[in-house]
């Protein structure tokens, strides 16, 4: 007996890894996702009831579907969910039996989630929780006797409050969605629990049946609570993100409900997408994703406060006039006639626009909600050229609450018609390895940043910038520099050019003055620069900030830039935006403001004197004596002391006065400023593959090293100065921190064996399956003194070292390193120096080599 059980274990372990096998094939070769999930559950129907009449539990038990099992819809790796009713009395026997079927369930490579309950354990356990109550609503009988069936049912039915129900399930939405936003969730969002994903849509047929409106689409457009029109979309998106979720699951061989980067890639082919020059077919499918689970996030928003109106009865009162098409009622804004948008589409900018000027009201009233939806149809060419429309617009960008208004355009999908351009990028992923959101979403982020320097709230965050942006007139044009600086994405060709022609055709139409509408084209044209600058050239040369303030021209287009840069730069992602990254910007601003407010030239041999004045300044805070600083000046030149700022020029005077001709390694470290970084001074006789060795050091010990400043002095010394941040995981000793970079770094440089190979450091997963392909470019610099080597590559520990240990190899000297990170992507400038750089051969090979060394 017991061997025939196992042959029948073994016989159904075949049959159902065959039958499953089939289904995928067949569903690859249609993706019709409804029928595979249809036909998967009933596969499994069938093996479970030849288990169930193989166990002899015919008639003593009921074995019943719940949950996406019991709805019909079995994804490829999803859980079996099962409930086995008991008869109450239980017979002793029972439990035992059917103990034994459930393992037989996960012998035959089923993944069961099992409950095993009597009629009344189920209602008492579904009266205590609203997931198990939830589960047991969407239920198929598979075998067993039905008059239990029956009578759950009916039970649960009568036991079940529809208002508390209602009330779970949207605050259990709720609390799901705030466990599911964020940076991890935009990157990798999961498509059932994510805002927008199936679950979302689960939510609204689980309320419809509970209060007995129906239990699908169908039902709902026959009960009057969707339209043919909203069926069809929500019906569209339901099967994008069932397709997705499928594919998923089949290319992860397991339950993988995430979009994971590993898989992204895989997905874009498999939904027949291909890389473009513009757009990676990875990128391809997560808008669709994004857009789909915007589409479900519209209609969620609309159905579930109309089924609301459903449950309480309560008669709407109107609290206040506000015009002849709008009022309040309850906090909400409401329309009067629900054709209201069809005869006066001006009246959907309007809409928004009451909401913005009267922020005690919450949102849209249902009614109104569902009007405007319909009524974004008639957001055509016709609506976009009427002046009104055009004027309403631009007031809108100069009211409070600017933020939480385009964020609701956007979201209901008004945005997006409006400014065809902006509707172009809504989803568009950027696989660039910094942008952690979607690009209409980062240019909302960066419209916001704008305006939060503006509100008097926050002048606290960034004192400086808000001071400037409540001196900046009409800064409204900043926030239309905000809407189009990267409204180009994805169409190939530089973005930035690209989006100067649709700001000037914005501006133009929208009446903007010809000094705001150059402004506007200019910041979306340059919109790069000043992040550029500051964080890969040396913004403490003055032939830099020359150029920088001759391409500004004006203080007005300066402080424009610059808050637009800031503002762009937090926008990308949490953790790209740092102190170090501010302080450089900072630096710019007020370096190029002098020259702009002296006339537009700089004087270098004021600019000297004004360092040697300031660090002679600081100097005397210190007690240092008058002229002792002049022992180790008298080795420095003028490129010293334009290539660092006063504070270094007097920190340096302040340690090294005594220790000029020192013939051993010296090594210094301070806190940086802003409590971010540490600042290393090396002192020491110069010697080849310094600069590497150093590098090597940082890499071991797990500091990013930010910038690096290289100067050897007429007597031979290298007077090397470099910030490195301090490491996420630090125990916040900075002391012991310093004490350790000044020992073991002055050992390190003792050495004279040559320094060790670079570590293999480890590739972030995003890195690892969104390679960038190195780049290298060196070219002489506008002075011809030296050769600027410009490197992109993915961002992992030790990558320095080995650019290092490269340009070591080659004997050449690394006069500075601009290192600019970018999450996972990495930026960085060198100014270098040596003989080989003037051939040809020299330099194809060091570009080689480098390459080779970037390479994942």
């Amino acid at each position: 007996m017991e061997e025939s059980t196992t042959d029948l274990t073994q016989d159904l372990r075949k049959q159902l890894a065959s039958q499953r096998q089939q289904l995928v094939e067949h569903y690859l070769g249609e993706r019709d996702p409804q029928h595979y999930l249809a036909q998967h559950s009933l596969a499994v129907d069938h093996i479970l009831q030849q288990l169930w009449q193989q166990a002899g539990l015919d008639a003593d038990a009921t074995l019943i579907a719940v949950g996406g099992y019991g709805r019909g819809q079995l994804f490829p790796c999803s859980d079996i969910d099962v409930l086995v009713l008991l008869p109450s009395p239980t017979p002793a026997a029972l439990p035992e039996r059917v103990a034994a079927l459930i393992s037989r369930m996960w012998d035959i490579g089923l993944e069961v989630g099992h409950s095993v309950r009597t009629v009344e354990e189920c209602l008492q356990e579904a009266a205590a929780d609203i997931t198990i109550e939830t589960n047991l609503l969407e239920n198929r009988l598979i075998a067993g006797a039905a008059a239990p069936y029956h009578l759950l049912i009916s039970r649960l039915d009568c036991q079940r409050d529809p208002l508390a129900f209602f009330e779970g399930k949207t605050l259990e939405q709720q609390q799901r969605h705030n466990r599911h936003f964020g940076v991890t969730n935009n990157l990798e969002p999961n498509i059932k629990e994510s805002p927008g994903g199936l679950r979302d849509l689960h939510t609204i047929l689980w309320i419809s049946k509970a209060i007995g409106l129906g239990e699908n689409w169908s039902d709902l457009v026959q009960r009057g609570i969707l339209t043919q029109a909203e069926a069809r979309l929500i019906h569209h998106s339901d099967r994008q993100l069932q397709r997705l979720r499928i594919d998923l699951h089949i290319l992860a061989r397991r339950r993988e409900d995430r979009l994971i980067f590993d898989l992204q890639q895989s997905m874009g082919l498999a939904f027949g997408l291909q890389d473009t020059p513009a757009k990676r077919a990875s990128e391809q499918v997560m808008q669709l994703y994004f857009r789909s689970a915007k589409t479900v996030s519209q209609l969620n928003g609309i159905l579930l406060p109309n089924l609301r109106a459903r449950l309480y009865s309560q008669v709407p009162r109107i609290t206040q006039n506000l015009n002849e098409r709008f009022y309040s009622v309850n906090g909400m804004l409401g329309i009067r006639r629900p054709d209201v948008f069809e005869k006066e589409p001006s009246a959907i900018l309007e809409a928004f626009y009451m909401l913005q000027r009267n922020p005690e009201l919450t949102g849209f009233a249902p009614r109104m909600l569902r009007a405007l939806w319909h009524g974004r149809s008639h957001i055509n060419d016709r609506f976009r050229k009427n002046q009104e429309n055009r004027r309403l617009f631009m007031q809108m960008l100069r009211e409070p609450g600017l933020t939480r208004c385009l964020r609701r355009m956007n979201l209901y999908g008004v945005l997006g018609r409006y400014l065809p351009g902006f509707g172009r990028i809504v989803g568009q992923m950027q696989h660039d390895l910094f942008h952690v959101y979607t690009v209409d979403e980062h240019i909302l982020m960066v419209v916001r940043n704008l305006r939060r320097f503006a509100i008097s709230a926050f002048n606290h965050e960034y004192p400086f910038l808000s001071k400037l942006i409540n001196d900046f007139e009409r800064p409204e044009v900043l926030y239309v520099a905000g809407l189009f600086h990267d409204i180009a994405k994805g169409r190939g060709g530089d973005h930035s050019t690209l989006g100067m022609v649709d700001a000037r055709e914005f501006c133009e139409q929208h009446e903007l003055s010809a000094e705001d509408t150059e402004l506007v084209v200019w910041l979306v044209g340059q919109h790069l620069t000043m992040s550029s600058i500051a964080q890969k050239q040396d913004i403490y040369d003055p032939d830099i900030i020359q150029r920088f303030a001759e391409l500004t021209q004006t203080p007005r287009r300066l402080a424009a830039l610059y808050l637009l840069s800031v503002a762009d730069i937090r926008g990308t992602s949490p953790k790209v935006w740092n102190a170090w990254k501010a302080k450089l910007l900072e630096d710019l601003y007020n370096a190029t403001l002098r020259v702009l407010l002296r006339g537009g030239e700089v004087d270098l041999n004021s600019e000297l004197e004004e360092r040697k004045t300031q660090a002679l300044s600081l100097l005397r805070l210190y007690a240092v004596p008058a002229g002792v600083e002049q022992k180790l000046w008298s080795q420095l030149d003028m490129l010293y002391f334009l290539r660092h700022e006063a504070k270094e020029i007097a920190w340096h005077a302040r340690i090294l006065n005594r220790f000029v001709n020192i013939e051993t390694p010296m090594v210094r470290a301070r806190l940086s400023d802003d409590h971010e970084g540490i600042q290393v001074l090396i002192y020491t006789p110069d010697k080849p593959e310094l600069f590497a060795r150093t590098c090597a050091f940082f890499g071991r010990t797990n500091y990013s090293i930010a910038d690096a400043k290289v100067y050897t002095t007429r007597h031979g010394y290298a007077l090397d100065t470099f910030h490195v941040f301090i490491p996420e995981h630090h125990d916040g000793d900075y002391r012991d921190m310093i004490n350790f970079i000044e020992f073991e770094l002055a050992e390190c440089l003792r050495l004279e064996t040559p320094p060790p190979p670079p570590a293999n450091g480890r590739i972030s997963r995003h890195l690892k399956h969104f390679p960038i392909a190195p780049q290298v470019l060196i070219r002489p610099d506008d002075k011809d003194n030296y050769y600027v080597l410009s490197i992109v590559a993915g961002d992992r520990p030790g990558l320095l070292a080995r650019i290092a240990k490269v340009l070591a190899d080659y004997r050449l000297s690394v006069q500075s390193a601009k290192i600019m990170t970018l999450g996972s992507r990495a930026e960085d400038s060198f100014l270098i120096s040596g003989p080989g750089l003037k051939d040809n051969k020299t330099v194809l090979a060091l570009e080689s080599a480098l390459i080779a060394a970037l390479r994942i």
